[in-house]
């Protein structure tokens, strides 16, 4: 953690104001959530990204993938852990996946025969 040197003081209502140079830097505008973490006797400021938490986990992460149009975000273990229910769930373990099933049962393409040539 990086030392900034700067000291504030919390007022009768328990609030402290973030220097705008640290705003500026950390992309943090007026009205932005921040999440509040606590971490022995330190309390940490992050800005709050709604739409990359873990649907699973609760993970706010950048590296989250968003699935289904936005709808469904995941982080690697949110994803592991839903795909291993669904897997239970479904008993997809045990069955070939169709996709597969559907390949095997298909004929191979047969090639067309050219058309001859019109007799001048």
């Amino acid at each position: 953690m990086k030392s900034t040197g700067i000291v504030r003081k919390v007022d009768e209502l328990g609030r402290v104001v973030i220097p705008i140079e640290l705003r500026r830097n950390l992309g943090i505008a007026e009205k932005d959530a921040l999440e509040i973490y606590v971490d022995d006797d330190k309390i940490i400021l992050k800005k709050y990204k709604p739409n990359m938490t873990c649907l699973i986990t609760g993970e706010v992460s950048d590296d989250n993938l968003r699935l289904a149009g936005g709808k469904i975000v995941l982080s690697r273990e949110g994803a592991e852990l839903l795909m291993k229910e669904i897997q239970e769930n479904f008993h997809l373990e045990d069955q070939p996946a169709e996709n597969e099933q559907a390949a095997d049962e298909a004929e191979p393409f047969a090639s067309k025969p050219e058309p001859e040539p019109e007799p001048r």
